[in-house]
């Protein structure tokens, strides 16, 4: 008779379940570096974030987003309990399943707290007797609700509309679930397996007295350590990728972070070694001290790798010079490569870089193409149909 023998190690192997990370499940990545790129004298902060991925069988593409589920700023907390006089240790329901959590808690890693809606203040007006909110929150007011809401946070309502006949219970059942706060992720697996790394501005400005910071952006400037662990995921971007063939020219613009996915295109480009050639249109304030990745930049174009190199620093002239200035220079021959093919992106800004990036392409195509403006915007619709316009903005 055959003895079979029983491999413990197998029988612990097959009982194995492999975890999928997710938006709702994210994986807790460790810090293996940030750092500030820019130099001395910058009124920036940008930070290089970079992240393992090891034992989360993530997986991503240049273009590709991550989200990160920050928490809020401990002092903003402990701020809004002195000023309620609230137990931080309450236990409070969260959610309509019943969840619940420590007030305190609650407050840090669950709610928004620095966002403020029409819907919040029209309900916190229940909660109290003070006229000005009685009158902001009246439907021929609804202007004026807008811009008081634009900018300002939880502790602002509750310091400006007291006093509050309200338990903490009440107050946390007007606020929303925080967010995830999405990157563009600004590496390529290619070039760094099991890492994504980021670039991250640091949000802060003050208005009405006080100083405020970004939720996610600041966690990660001043209390993200090397060795902390972040919870994150992958959000694919099905909109914004390389060129299926690798002998496309790609155009890039992408000012201040929005060189983030292309430092991914171009990471990607050298180890693949395609044949397409790539220009990248680079812009901040001050060259000395916010050239983003420079040293990486102008070696990939020694090594052939990035084609061309073009740099708009605003506050280095009298006249102020954006990357939309560097491409009406290099008009003639931005509307050959795109004549021969290319694909063009940019990432960054919506309200005006990417607008003034979208004109500026306008106006190329119709000097270079000898074109009405109407056939110029044409020939922009139809490069977009063909997915060789891509735009990563926000």
């Amino acid at each position: 008779m055959q003895t079979t023998v029983i491999n413990s190690e197998n029988i612990k192997q097959s009982k194995k379940v492999t975890t999928t990370f997710s938006r709702t499940n994210p994986f807790q990545a460790k810090v293996l570096k940030n750092i500030n790129l820019n130099g001395v004298g910058s009124s920036k902060e940008t930070r290089h974030i970079e992240l393992s991925l090891k034992g989360s069988d993530l997986s991503y593409i240049p273009g590709d987003a991550l989200g990160i589920l920050p928490s809020n700023d401990p002092e903003l907390v402990v701020s809004l309990l002195e000023e309620m006089k609230w137990d931080a240790e309450m236990v409070v329901t969260i959610n309509k399943q019943g969840d619940t959590l420590p007030l305190k808690e609650a407050l840090t890693t669950y709610f928004e707290i620095t966002l403020l809606t029409k819907k919040i203040l029209q309900q916190a007006a229940a909660f109290t007797e003070n006229e000005e909110l009685q009158k902001l929150v009246l439907i021929e007011n609804t202007d004026q609700l807008k811009e008081y809401c634009y900018g300002r946070d939880l502790l602002d309502l509750l310091r400006d509309f007291g006093p509050w006949k309200v338990t903490a219970q009440e107050i946390v059942s007007l606020l929303r679930k925080m967010t995830p706060r999405l990157y563009s992720i600004a590496s390529s697996m290619a070039a760094h397996p099991e890492e994504v790394h980021l670039t991250i501005g640091a949000v802060r400005y003050t208005t009405d007295g006080r100083d405020r910071k970004g939720v996610c952006s600041v966690l990660v400037a001043e209390r993200l350590q090397e060795g902390d662990t972040l919870p994150i995921f992958i959000q694919p971007n099905k909109h914004f990728h390389l060129p299926e063939s690798g002998d496309s020219d790609i155009i890039m613009v992408g000012p201040g972070t929005g060189i983030a996915p292309f430092r991914s295109f171009i990471e990607e480009r050298a180890v693949t070694k395609e044949n397409g050639r790539s220009w990248l249109f680079f812009g901040d304030q001050y060259s000395a001290s916010d050239f983003l990745y420079q040293d990486e930049l102008e070696q990939f174009q020694r090594d052939g790798v990035l084609t061309r190199l073009e740099t708009a620093f605003s506050r280095d002239t009298e006249r102020k010079v954006y990357v939309q200035h560097k491409m009406l220079e290099n008009s003639q021959e931005l509307f050959q490569w795109l004549e021969n093919g290319a694909c063009f992106y940019v990432c960054g800004d919506k309200q005006r870089m990417a607008k003034d990036v979208h004109n500026t392409l306008i106006d190329v195509i119709e000097k270079e193409g000898a074109m009405t403006h109407e056939a110029a915007e044409a020939y922009l619709n139809d490069i977009q149909k063909q997915g060789r316009y891509q735009r990563d903005v926000y």
